[in-house]
């Protein structure tokens, strides 16, 4: 028996348009959609298919995003497609979370709602950054970031490319060290905050908050978890770990090094666009991936998998 994980993109992925196929042709995506739009009082539609100013602003993106693969699941589940274990990157993981069975989808829309607004307001616009390093080994930049203050890596993506992340000051400190230390490039990157960066300990604490009253169900599949790149099969650990999750860096590499190591021979991305696939790529080659993003795909994909068997 081959096994199967669906894994999901983090924010970054977003793009207009993402979904509205899907929602012309299936009751199940429409239902998803026009859900949340009730639930968030928004036009979730308005938001995902038609270009606009709101898509890329980080307390829209998130229920945006979360809402657009949760409805592309639907119809790669009726199709016959899936999983035994489930993944995310960052946002990605309520998204995982869901599909696993821990948390109905509208309460995973409604949290990524609000964590998005928390994300986006706890840090003061300007005050941090996020810059990316390219073709040098995590060691390495573990060690020369050590002593510059408020700077931590948030992201483990995959072999030759780490973010880093925290004051801006202390960043950009960072990418001129890294770059002297022989990386090949840094990049600083447009967004908004500091993410996965100590700094939003106070946006993880609220949403804890957030979190007591929300209901959890008994995991269906395991998912595995940014924050220890460890498999959780008992849900009662998972408000814990979405609160850490927000301010700890996204493990996602280990995470996938992980799932292989316990058996996964194929990855099945849903969502707009194939980061997870590139990174895959260079963590390793072997794997086999496949992307769910436009309606073409879903059959295309459920014939590959079935030819496997």
């Amino acid at each position: 028996m081959i096994k199967t994980a669906f894994i999901y993109p983090g924010q970054g992925a977003q793009k207009a348009g993402m979904g509205a196929d899907f929602y012309e042709k299936s009751p199940a995506v429409r239902e998803i959609f026009d859900q949340a739009s009730k639930v968030l009082d928004l036009d979730m539609k308005a938001l995902c298919f038609e270009k606009n100013d709101k898509l890329d602003l980080t307390e829209y993106t998130q229920a945006a995003l979360v809402t657009t693969c949760l409805a592309m699941t639907k119809v790669v589940e009726e199709a016959g497609i899936t999983p035994d274990i489930t993944a995310g990157l960052s946002l990605g993981e309520y998204a995982a979370i869901a599909v696993a069975g821990g948390m109905d989808d509208m309460d995973a829309i409604r949290l990524v709602r609000k964590r998005g607004i928390l994300m986006q307001n706890t840090v003061p616009a300007g005050e941090g950054a996020m810059c990316a390093v390219m073709a040098m080994d995590a060691e390495k930049i573990e060690q020369v970031i050590a002593d510059i203050p408020e700077v931590e890596v948030a992201n483990y993506n995959c072999p030759g490319q780490i973010v880093i992340t925290g004051r801006k000051e202390g960043v950009e400190t960072a990418a001129v060290k890294l770059k002297e230390a022989g990386a090949r490039r840094t990049m600083m990157l447009n967004v908004s905050g500091p993410f996965h960066s100590p700094l939003l300990k106070p946006a993880g604490e609220e949403l804890a908050g957030e979190l007591v009253s929300v209901q959890m169900h008994s995991l269906q599949i395991p998912y595995v978890t940014n924050v220890t790149a460890r498999k959780v099969e008992d849900i009662a650990e998972t408000k814990e770990l979405l609160a850490r999750q927000v301010s700890s860096p996204v493990r996602w590499m280990q995470s996938m090094e992980y799932m292989i190591a316990e058996g996964v021979e194929r990855f099945v991305e849903i969502g707009p666009g194939s980061t997870l696939a590139s990174f895959m790529k260079k963590i390793n080659p072997k794997s086999r991936v496949y992307n769910v993003n436009s309606w073409e795909d879903v059959e295309k994909t459920a014939a590959a998998l079935k030819g496997e068997e």
